[in-house]
């Protein structure tokens, strides 16, 4: 009896042990026939929805397709801005798992000098009468693609220059570099104190008429940066005197550029 016992609670063992192999082998098939079937109806979906996000007239030449949750985005657009346009939209289609930006911006040819000197001119004149005296925003254009640098004074004033150059005709790609001054109550004291002394100055008070070419004075920590375009080098060096007199300033760096006066690669030649 002993003996029997054993060999059946062995072979009962054995056949718990081999039993369990075979009957997942046949749900895992059953799982991925069900994974693939909602996968495709997922797909469908996806493809469905962002469809319907892209049908303006500003993306008809762009096409989407899925595979597997992911949409890739292709095709031309006219502007920078509906590249990103359409890439926030892909992102924001409910069981998307990633966006493939392949879209290429089309549309209207300009030189790199052109489109820098019109996109300088426009930032110029962005924010007037909401202290962008206090932006020190700079453009550079390689092919077609603009890299904005330099810093502003909040990121509202960022993302308005970003914005700006990404409706711009003729601009392929926008690289962000531009740093957003700290807040801090002491440099906006500073900030406040150095217009002052600046623009209330007699020879340097003019640079206050035309909103959009002024001494912009750029403040962080303490650290003052003077920019712009002055119509003298005593206008230059004033101004600078001028910053560095006023208390809570550590340093000034005077990059402000002399109207018509020839630049240093000139002068080696």
């Amino acid at each position: 009896m002993t003996k029997a016992r054993i060999g059946y609670t062995g072979a009962l063992a054995a056949l718990l042990l081999v039993a369990p192999i075979a009957v997942p082998t046949r749900a895992i098939a059953m799982a991925d026939d069900q994974a693939s079937s909602s996968g495709g109806q997922s797909d469908s979906q996806i493809t469905a929805d962002i469809t319907k996000q892209l049908n303006k007239s500003k993306f008809k030449g762009i096409e989407a397709t899925v595979n597997n949750g992911v949409i890739t985005l292709a095709g031309t657009t006219d502007l920078f801005e509906y590249k990103q346009e359409a890439d926030r939209k892909a992102h924001r289609v409910k069981n998307v798992g990633a966006v493939r930006n392949q879209i290429e911006v089309g549309g209207k040819e300009v030189p790199d000098e052109a489109l820098g000197q019109a996109l300088a001119e426009k930032l110029q004149y962005d924010r007037v009468g909401y202290g962008n005296v206090y932006n020190a925003i700079k453009v550079s254009v390689q092919s077609g693609v603009v890299t904005l640098s330099g810093s502003a004074r909040t990121p509202v004033d960022k993302d308005s220059a970003l914005s700006l150059v990404s409706n711009y005709p003729g601009v392929k790609d926008v690289v962000d570099e531009i740093d957003v001054q700290p807040p801090s109550p002491m440099d906006d004291g500073i900030r406040i104190a150095v217009a002052r002394a600046v623009y209330g100055y007699p020879s340097l008070n003019r640079y206050a008429i035309d909103p959009a070419k002024p001494i912009r004075i750029a403040v962080d920590r303490g650290n003052v940066e003077l920019s712009g375009v002055v119509d003298s080098q005593a206008d230059k060096d004033t101004a600078f005197i001028r910053a560095s007199g006023v208390s809570g300033v550590f340093k000034v760096t005077n990059n402000l550029v002399v109207a018509n006066q020839p630049n240093e690669k000139r002068k080696k030649k």
